[in-house]
């Protein structure tokens, strides 16, 4: 890490998804304050930034045009990053010649507002908007290619609107708005037996029983060890094989995952598998940081996935957790966030942390933002093989 660690910035990241809920940008949102601009440069300029988050593309709000100079650019390359400027900004001359060059130059532009006739003039793409308040006109929408960037959407009721009116990215709660489960509950009590067995470290064979009595998660398991993060010679085909060439660490926190990664009824994925992945490395990171021994993180990494059980099985946490008998610790940090696991999960839980609570946990800025890039880098792996 940097030796100077008071100036390192302070920034978050959140995840926008397509309407097929698949991750495709990461939009970045440096602390408030004069210098957020060398924050965003300083940040995107870390080493290997461009790998961890790859293939997301980047959004970067750039309130004054006119500071991006070309000397910028190896810290925000074109092919990654989408500039979000003010609508009004358009109104200056020199800013409209500065933000056609940028477009020449391979960036990928889209404004806060309403951009009028400015927009199509200097190659903007699209439009972007808190949904929670308003939406664009239909003009701006069908006036520009996109993609059009909904906001802060708040459920899913919500979203739909966004979705008819012509918005093709999203990010905002509606991700962890709990879903009423359909059916008998058959499948929410396979699941909840499922982790039971895994809390208490269940011999492989009733793992086994278990998973043969759930199609959907059998299959993603298989299809899990065949992916190419596995690279076998030779594919496997049953659950016994599985078990025993993941390890049973491997298998617990693969499972864990597998919970999320059933389809939607409309075939979408599952919005909650990559922030669940999110959290847990993230958790795992930090609690490393913390000078955690193995165990210690393993417990961070559990607190980090099964913080949306209560999302995924629409149940009360408290009613989850007594229900698996999970370790104390584990289980106040998801009850009530507090303990020592509970206030690293309320911190990875903020937008942008502030600077006095990461020194109370023994952390530091730069290495909240290295346990990012480190979530973000394991949670787009494990999308790409679930």
């Amino acid at each position: 890490m940097s030796a100077d660690q008071s100036s390192f910035p302070l920034a978050g990241l959140e995840a926008v998804a397509n309407a097929q809920h698949q991750w495709v940008a990461l939009a970045l949102t440096p602390a408030p304050g004069p210098d957020a601009w060398q924050a965003v440069l300083r940040l995107l300029g870390y080493p290997d930034v461009g790998a961890a988050l790859a293939p997301l593309d980047c959004i970067v709000t750039l309130d004054e045009p006119l500071r991006l100079l070309d000397e910028h650019m190896g810290a925000l390359p074109p092919s990654r990053v989408v500039l979000r400027l003010p609508a009004a900004v358009l109104a200056e001359a020199p800013v409209r010649k500065r933000c056609t060059e940028l477009v020449e130059q391979g960036y990928r532009i889209v404004v806060d507002g309403e951009p009028g006739v400015h927009g199509s003039q200097v190659g903007v793409r699209g439009v972007t908007a808190d949904c929670a308040i308003g939406l664009p006109s239909a003009l701006a929408l069908m006036s520009l290619p996109g993609p059009h960037w909904a906001r802060n959407v708040p459920g899913a009721a919500r979203l739909a609107v966004c979705r008819a009116a012509g918005m093709t990215w999203f990010s905002g709660p509606y991700e962890r708005e709990p879903m009423p489960e359909k059916g008998d509950g058959t499948a929410r009590k396979r699941l909840l037996a499922l982790l039971g067995l895994l809390a208490r470290d269940a011999d492989s064979r009733e793992l086994e029983t278990v998973l043969k009595q759930d199609p959907a998660l059998s299959y993603h398991l298989l299809k899990l060890v065949n992916s190419a993060a596995f690279a076998l010679s030779a594919p496997i085909h049953n659950f016994g094989q599985a078990i025993n060439m993941l390890g049973r660490r491997q298998l617990q926190r693969w499972l864990q995952l597998l919970l999320y990664a059933r389809q939607q009824d409309d075939s979408t994925a599952n919005l909650l598998l990559p922030l669940a992945a999110l959290r847990a490395a993230q958790m795992e990171a930090l609690c490393k940081q913390q000078g955690g021994d193995r165990d210690r993180q393993d417990m961070a990494f559990v607190v980090g996935v099964f913080a949306l059980l209560d999302v995924l099985l629409s149940m009360p946490m408290p009613e989850i957790v007594g229900a698996l008998n999970l370790d104390a610790d584990v289980a106040s940090a998801l009850i009530e966030r507090s303990g020592p696991l509970g206030e690293l999960l309320a911190l990875v839980e903020q937008p942008v942390p502030e600077a006095e609570r990461l020194a109370a946990l023994g952390l530091t800025a730069e290495g909240f933002w290295l346990s990012q890039l480190q979530g973000y880098h394991w949670a787009i792996q494990v999308s790409r093989n679930l």
